[in-house]
């Protein structure tokens, strides 16, 4: 099989920061990113600084499916924007972050600031491995070399949130040696703990609660999303870390990735990346 190139051509301005041949184009275009999105903000939680400072700045808990959408945007755009757009995104966010007060977490007493490297190191892993292994672990096929390919075409993602892509992993081996190091500072606060209690079950509209299946469908989702944690991440929470967890955790999430790709392309294709092909072939 032919080798994958890891370092394939410079996007042009109209292509965006990675263009339709990447594999970040591929991943994110992909139904199992409903999927990832929750496993990513699931193990995010488990660093005791980046938990506190997500729930001393955002409304969430207020208005849990605008700052859902506003996520889905931001990866839209960064991955399906023209260049100018996702430097433009990047430029916001990263005045929003200098915008917040610093704090500190409560149980450790540390301080914090939402802008610190080190935190937005750990979003930014989070993110990446979570998108990947939901992908891969989902059905998605992915030919040699083409994870560490994803891997390395992220950093620029990382590069607009505000940190040095040389100081984040460029490949599969560098994320786990990321999570190795950093392991000892992870555990479970009681913030994390209820907030992950509460995505269980957010607020709906009565006649959504009771005139469509929204909310079992939600809980299979969280839940699903859930069990593909890792495991040390699974125990953190007081969850089975057992292999018999991640084979049924991965069947149900190939069973939702399909009965999501039997659906018309209208319904489950990414407006921002609709959009980027329109763009494209004009």
């Amino acid at each position: 099989m032919t080798a994958v190139n890891r370092h394939p051509p410079t996007p042009s301005d109209a292509e965006g920061l990675f263009g339709p041949q990447s594999v970040t184009w591929r991943i994110h275009g992909d139904p199992a990113m409903l999927l990832a999105g929750f496993r990513a903000l699931l193990l995010q939680a488990v660093h005791p600084l980046a938990m506190a400072g997500f729930d001393s700045n955002s409304r969430f808990r207020d208005d849990p499916w605008g700052r859902l959408e506003r996520t889905g945007t931001w990866i839209g755009t960064v991955t399906y924007g023209t260049r100018d757009e996702a430097e433009a995104a990047g430029a916001r966010l990263r005045a929003l972050h200098a915008s917040f007060q610093p704090g500190v977490e409560p149980e450790t007493g540390r301080p914090y600031r939402v802008d610190d490297p080190d935190l937005l190191r750990w979003v930014h892993c989070t993110e990446v491995e979570s998108f990947l292994s939901t992908y891969r672990r989902s059905g998605g096929r992915l030919a040699p070399g083409e994870a560490d390919r994803y891997v390395d075409e992220m950093r620029e993602s990382a590069r607009l949130v505000g940190l040095d892509p040389t100081t984040v992993p460029s490949d599969e081996a560098g994320l786990q040696e990321y999570y190795r190091q950093v392991r000892p500072d992870l555990h479970v606060t009681y913030v994390a703990r209820r907030n992950a209690l509460w995505g269980f079950a957010p607020p709906m509209p009565w006649w959504v609660q009771l005139a469509t299946p929204a909310r079992p469908s939600w809980a299979v989702l969280v839940g699903t999303a859930t069990a593909l944690l890792p495991r040390w991440a699974r125990r953190l929470y007081g969850l089975p870390g057992l292999p018999t967890t991640d084979l049924t955790a991965e069947l149900t999430a190939r069973a939702l990735r399909q009965a999501l790709l039997a659906l018309p392309p209208a319904w489950t294709t990414n407006p921002a990346k609709a959009e980027a092909e329109r763009r494209l072939s004009a």
